[in-house]
């Protein structure tokens, strides 16, 4: 899989000069956050996700994605629809892809 990024509108509260950028590789999530002076960067492994949450406004929408090993969730703002919706895809896809190459090595043993 090539990974994606989906980088959240510079309209909306937090990412004027500093857009929120996610990036969904075949291992993991990356949300990257910078600032004048710093930048924030964090990734959780596919694996470990537990739940991805979808929250659809007028405009925008809100990422909030979930780990099961128990660290803070991602939280992005600012997202258009279809993007959000793709990032939930892309996981979703993935981790299924994860459960059957599992599924294929129990069989082979």
């Amino acid at each position: 899989m090539v990974s994606e990024t989906f980088k959240a509108s510079r309209w909306t509260r937090g990412n004027l000069f500093f857009p929120t950028v996610i990036e969904i590789t075949d291992k993991a999530v990356i949300r990257r956050k910078r600032s004048w002076f710093s930048k924030d960067e964090m990734s959780i492994s596919i694996s470990r996700i537990a739940s991805v949450h979808i929250k659809i406004g007028m405009i925008w929408s809100d990422v909030l994605i979930e780990s099961s090993g128990g660290t803070d969730p991602f939280k992005s703002h600012g997202h258009k629809k279809a993007d959000a919706q793709r990032i939930r895809e892309l996981i979703e896809s993935s981790q299924g892809e994860i459960d059957t190459g599992f599924m294929e090595k129990v069989t082979l043993r």
